[in-house]
């Protein structure tokens, strides 16, 4: 690992894409907790809270189908599968799947606060793929003299290219949540605290039930015993006290032995309490709710019953991820698209019962045919499915007409 390897943000780049003495200041601080922990992306990783979290937010993200759209008159059709766009957004990588190359962009969102994605094209300039860069291999930051974003890669590109300073025709940035315009903060970074804290427990822990401070008791006397007396001392207090035969009944202790039982202090005791918190304020970082990491002990404020909580986790939490994601392809894609959208009915479609009363409500009014019903449904077409229908039994609001004499559509034999 280079020196750089370890930060990823903005900085301020040379004419010829070197790094100045002000950004090399800023780049070899912080980093320190106050509980001495050393807190990096990776190993945030093996706290179990946070690689729920991740593993949640890339897997969710990445479950979603993707699709582009394109103009035609004055309606807005998706993009065909003989379309450039569909053709990325389908096959984005020569080696990844579609879910695999998502999960891994979110992973790197979630963990770094950027997603860096080098622009393969072919001859004509048309993109071809869209290849990972590992956020920790890239520095970024603006040239001096016009502003332009540079990209300063560290490591060797996925192409298998020597490393070098890139522009924005060669890299698709997607930014996190950030404060100075040019690259997104890592959460990880940001909470390092909370973070360092539920890592310093886990060690704790380890160590507390790994130095033998659990031990069930001591056995006390005031004689001078070999190790051989000790030894036999304790494999007899075992034999006694061990197996179900021996349940509830009574040791007796002679030569002035004693019997100490041991607890844990409730000093040591506290990190229990602890580690729960951090599972909830590790929640709070990224939005989840607790419940999702396997934290039931609290009620969530965000509805009863699950099909409210996934609503409330979809919008307030998957929402802002898949919009960063979707306006960046989106730029990157067009002119051949207009925009690029997730579908969200998956996750927002409810139980059989309420989706077959939401289908019904809409087919009434003529919103929804039959086969664009069929198609939520992922069930093929229907012939004459495509015909939509509207109620007979109503007029318009001030009319006369009853539905048992209803209006001519065509004006009449004497209309103009």
């Amino acid at each position: 690992m280079t020196l750089f390897s370890a930060w990823t943000g903005s900085i301020d780049l040379g004419e010829d894409g070197s790094i100045t003495d002000s950004s090399l200041i800023e780049l070899v601080g912080g980093g320190k907790t106050a509980t001495g922990v050393k807190v990096t992306e990776a190993r945030s990783l093996t706290m179990p809270a946070v690689w729920r979290a991740v593993t949640l937010l890339a897997g969710s993200i990445a479950g979603l189908p993707i699709h582009a759209y394109r103009q035609e008159g004055d309606t807005r059709v998706r993009a065909g599968s003989s379309s450039q766009s569909t053709r990325v957004l389908s096959d984005p990588h020569p080696d990844l799947t579609v879910f695999e190359w998502l999960e891994l962009v979110v992973a790197h969102l979630a963990l770094w606060g950027n997603a860096y994605l080098l622009i393969q094209r072919d001859g004509f300039g048309r993109v071809l793929y869209l290849l990972p860069i590992h956020p920790s291999q890239v520095q970024v930051g603006r040239r001096k003299s016009d502003r332009a974003k540079r990209y300063a890669i560290t490591g060797p590109l996925p192409d298998g290219s020597n490393a070098r300073t890139l522009g924005d025709l060669d890299v698709l940035h997607i930014p996190g949540f950030g404060y100075d315009g040019i690259c997104g903060v890592s959460p990880i970074r940001a909470a390092r605290q909370g973070v360092a804290l539920a890592l310093a427990a886990e060690e704790f822990g380890g160590k507390l039930f790994g130095s033998g401070s659990l031990a069930t008791g001591i056995l006390q006397t005031e004689q001078r015993l070999t190790q051989g007396q000790a030894d036999k001392l304790s494999d007899r207090w075992n034999e006694k006290r061990s197996g179900l035969k021996s349940a509830h009944g009574t040791i007796v202790l002679d030569k002035g032995v004693k019997f100490t039982q041991l607890t844990i202090p409730p000093e040591d005791a506290q990190f229990l309490e602890s580690r729960s918190f951090q599972v909830s304020e590790i929640a709070r970082m990224f939005g989840i709710p607790p419940h999702m990491l396997s934290d039931t002990e609290k009620s969530t404020s965000w509805g009863t019953g699950i099909e409210q909580q996934t609503i409330g986790f979809v919008t307030y939490t998957l929402r802002p991820w898949l919009a960063r994601i979707e306006q960046r392809l989106t730029r990157l894609l067009r002119p051949d698209t207009v925009y690029v959208r997730f579908s969200l009915e998956g996750l927002l479609r409810g139980d059989s019962g309420q989706r077959s009363s939401f289908y019904k409500a809409l087919w009434d009014l003529g919103a929804l045919s039959t086969n664009e019903i069929r198609a939520y449904e992922d069930l093929g077409p229907v012939e004459g499915g495509d015909v939509r229908y509207r109620p007979l039994n109503m007029g318009e609001l001030g009319s006369t007409d009853t539905p048992d004499n209803p209006p001519d559509p065509t004006g009449g034999p004497d209309a103009p």
